[in-house]
């Protein structure tokens, strides 16, 4: 059986694993400005982001702040 390749962050490993400090109600705002990665659905309750594109966002953040 072939291994999927992509991993996958949930609402509170944002927090514990990407050090991201934001509220949900905040990541929320910033995704529908665009501003965030877009969250994947993967249940009624349950949502996760591509930790690839999370990683790409904070990269990108840094670039700003060293530009």
């Amino acid at each position: 059986m072939a291994r999927y390749e992509k991993q996958v962050v949930s609402k509170k490993e944002l927090k514990t694993v990407c050090g991201i400090p934001y509220s949900g109600q905040h990541i929320a705002r910033l995704e529908a400005a665009g501003q965030f990665p877009k969250r994947i659905k993967l249940g009624q309750n349950r949502v996760v982001w591509l930790l690839s594109e999370i990683e790409a966002w904070l990269d990108a953040r840094i670039a700003l702040r060293d530009a």
